[in-house]
Protein backbone atom coordinates (compact mmCIF):
# COMPACT_ATOMS: atom_id res chain seq x y z
CA UNK A 1 0.00 0.00 0.00
CA UNK A 2 1.16 3.56 -0.57
CA UNK A 3 0.09 7.05 0.41
CA UNK A 4 1.18 10.09 -1.59
CA UNK A 5 2.05 12.98 0.74
CA UNK A 6 3.08 15.43 -2.00
CA UNK A 7 4.49 15.39 -5.52
CA UNK A 8 7.92 14.43 -4.09
CA UNK A 9 6.98 12.33 -1.04
CA UNK A 10 5.26 8.95 -0.91
CA UNK A 11 4.84 6.56 2.03
CA UNK A 12 4.96 2.81 1.48
CA UNK A 13 3.55 0.19 3.85
CA UNK A 14 4.37 -3.54 3.87
CA UNK A 15 4.73 -6.46 6.31
CA UNK A 16 7.78 -5.06 8.12
CA UNK A 17 7.29 -1.32 7.66
CA UNK A 18 5.56 -0.25 9.85
CA UNK A 19 5.96 -2.92 12.52
CA UNK A 20 5.23 -2.98 16.25
CA UNK A 21 6.49 -5.58 18.68
CA UNK A 22 4.43 -5.95 21.80
CA UNK A 23 7.14 -8.01 23.52
CA UNK A 24 9.08 -6.52 26.40
CA UNK A 25 12.81 -6.42 25.79
CA UNK A 26 15.36 -7.06 28.53
CA UNK A 27 18.00 -5.12 26.62
CA UNK A 28 19.04 -1.83 28.22
CA UNK A 29 19.47 0.75 25.44
CA UNK A 30 17.00 2.11 22.90
CA UNK A 31 18.44 3.12 19.54
CA UNK A 32 16.70 4.84 16.65
CA UNK A 33 18.34 4.12 13.31
CA UNK A 34 17.61 5.64 9.95
CA UNK A 35 17.83 3.34 6.96
CA UNK A 36 18.09 4.51 3.39
CA UNK A 37 18.99 3.39 -0.09
CA UNK A 38 18.44 4.12 -3.77
CA UNK A 39 20.28 1.38 -5.69
CA UNK A 40 18.53 -1.81 -6.74
CA UNK A 41 15.52 -3.32 -4.99
CA UNK A 42 15.63 -1.25 -1.81
CA UNK A 43 12.31 -2.51 -0.40
CA UNK A 44 13.53 -6.10 -0.65
CA UNK A 45 16.87 -5.14 0.90
CA UNK A 46 15.08 -3.44 3.83
CA UNK A 47 12.98 -6.58 4.36
CA UNK A 48 16.16 -8.68 4.39
CA UNK A 49 17.77 -6.26 6.85
CA UNK A 50 14.68 -6.49 9.08
CA UNK A 51 14.86 -10.31 9.06
CA UNK A 52 18.63 -10.30 9.69
CA UNK A 53 18.28 -7.95 12.66
CA UNK A 54 15.34 -9.99 13.96
CA UNK A 55 17.55 -13.11 13.97
CA UNK A 56 20.51 -11.31 15.56
CA UNK A 57 20.33 -11.96 19.32
CA UNK A 58 22.09 -8.65 20.06
CA UNK A 59 19.04 -6.70 18.90
CA UNK A 60 15.31 -6.61 19.54
CA UNK A 61 13.24 -4.75 16.97
CA UNK A 62 10.73 -2.62 18.87
CA UNK A 63 9.04 -0.87 15.95
CA UNK A 64 9.57 0.51 12.48
CA UNK A 65 8.10 3.35 10.45
CA UNK A 66 6.55 3.18 7.00
CA UNK A 67 9.05 3.75 4.19
CA UNK A 68 9.31 7.21 2.65
CA UNK A 69 10.24 7.77 -1.00
CA UNK A 70 11.91 11.17 -1.17
CA UNK A 71 14.30 13.16 -3.35
CA UNK A 72 18.05 13.08 -2.71
CA UNK A 73 19.88 15.97 -1.11
CA UNK A 74 23.48 17.04 -1.49
CA UNK A 75 24.33 15.21 -4.71
CA UNK A 76 21.13 15.60 -6.74
CA UNK A 77 21.97 13.67 -9.94
CA UNK A 78 20.67 10.35 -8.61
CA UNK A 79 17.45 8.41 -8.06
CA UNK A 80 15.01 9.09 -5.24
CA UNK A 81 15.70 7.37 -1.92
CA UNK A 82 13.62 5.10 0.23
CA UNK A 83 14.07 5.89 3.91
CA UNK A 84 12.65 4.60 7.15
CA UNK A 85 13.29 4.39 10.86
CA UNK A 86 13.78 1.38 13.09
CA UNK A 87 13.74 1.37 16.87
CA UNK A 88 16.00 -1.31 18.36
CA UNK A 89 16.90 -2.42 21.86
CA UNK A 90 20.48 -3.56 22.49
CA UNK A 91 23.11 -4.05 25.17
CA UNK A 92 25.93 -2.91 22.87
CA UNK A 93 27.84 0.29 23.58
CA UNK A 94 27.32 3.11 21.04
CA UNK A 95 30.67 2.50 19.28
CA UNK A 96 30.11 -1.29 19.14
CA UNK A 97 26.60 -0.64 17.82
CA UNK A 98 28.06 1.64 15.12
CA UNK A 99 30.58 -1.05 14.15
CA UNK A 100 27.83 -3.66 13.82
CA UNK A 101 25.65 -1.36 11.70
CA UNK A 102 28.61 -0.70 9.39
CA UNK A 103 29.07 -4.46 9.07
CA UNK A 104 25.41 -4.73 8.02
CA UNK A 105 25.92 -1.94 5.47
CA UNK A 106 28.90 -3.81 4.01
CA UNK A 107 27.00 -7.12 4.03
CA UNK A 108 24.31 -5.45 1.91
CA UNK A 109 26.80 -4.01 -0.60
CA UNK A 110 27.48 -0.50 0.71
CA UNK A 111 30.33 1.29 -1.05
CA UNK A 112 31.55 4.68 0.21
CA UNK A 113 32.59 6.49 -2.97
CA UNK A 114 31.82 10.14 -2.11
CA UNK A 115 29.60 12.22 0.21
CA UNK A 116 25.85 11.77 -0.49
CA UNK A 117 26.57 9.19 -3.20
CA UNK A 118 23.96 6.66 -4.33
CA UNK A 119 23.95 3.63 -2.05
CA UNK A 120 22.47 0.19 -1.55
CA UNK A 121 22.06 0.66 2.21
CA UNK A 122 22.82 3.50 4.57
CA UNK A 123 22.31 3.07 8.32
CA UNK A 124 22.53 6.15 10.53
CA UNK A 125 22.24 6.24 14.30
CA UNK A 126 19.70 8.99 14.96
CA UNK A 127 19.33 8.60 18.75
CA UNK A 128 20.98 6.31 21.26
CA UNK A 129 19.03 6.58 24.51
CA UNK A 130 19.39 10.25 25.50
CA UNK A 131 23.15 10.27 24.96
CA UNK A 132 25.04 13.14 23.38
CA UNK A 133 28.28 12.05 21.72
CA UNK A 134 30.51 14.18 19.51
CA UNK A 135 33.50 12.21 18.25
CA UNK A 136 35.13 11.99 14.81
CA UNK A 137 33.47 8.62 14.05
CA UNK A 138 30.20 9.11 15.88
CA UNK A 139 27.86 12.01 16.56
CA UNK A 140 24.65 11.37 18.51
CA UNK A 141 22.02 12.61 18.06
CA UNK A 142 22.48 12.65 14.29
CA UNK A 143 23.56 16.25 13.55
CA UNK A 144 20.95 17.05 10.91
CA UNK A 145 17.99 14.89 11.95
CA UNK A 146 15.70 17.90 12.51
CA UNK A 147 16.28 19.16 8.95
CA UNK A 148 15.63 15.97 7.00
CA UNK A 149 12.15 14.94 5.94
CA UNK A 150 13.60 11.43 5.53
CA UNK A 151 13.80 11.37 9.35
CA UNK A 152 11.11 13.75 10.60
CA UNK A 153 8.21 12.27 8.60
CA UNK A 154 8.89 8.63 9.62
CA UNK A 155 9.48 9.87 13.19
CA UNK A 156 5.96 11.35 13.26
CA UNK A 157 4.57 7.94 12.31
CA UNK A 158 6.56 6.24 15.07
CA UNK A 159 5.06 8.69 17.57
CA UNK A 160 1.58 7.87 16.28
CA UNK A 161 2.33 4.15 16.57
CA UNK A 162 3.42 4.66 20.18
CA UNK A 163 0.06 6.28 20.96
CA UNK A 164 -1.72 3.36 19.27
CA UNK A 165 0.22 0.90 21.45
CA UNK A 166 -0.80 2.86 24.56
CA UNK A 167 -4.50 2.76 23.64
CA UNK A 168 -4.29 -0.93 22.75
CA UNK A 169 -2.99 -1.69 26.24
CA UNK A 170 -5.40 0.48 28.26
CA UNK A 171 -8.78 -0.87 29.29
CA UNK A 172 -11.48 1.81 29.28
Amino acid sequence: MQKKLSSNLTLFFNNHFPYNSYKKSKKTSTVYIGIGGNIGNVKQRFDKLFLALQKDKRFDIVKTSPLLKNPPFGYLAQDYFLNGLMVLKTNLTPINFLNEMQRYENRFGRKRSFKDAPRTLDIDIIFYDKLKINRPRLTIPHPSWKNRESITIPLKFLSTLQIDIFFDQVNF
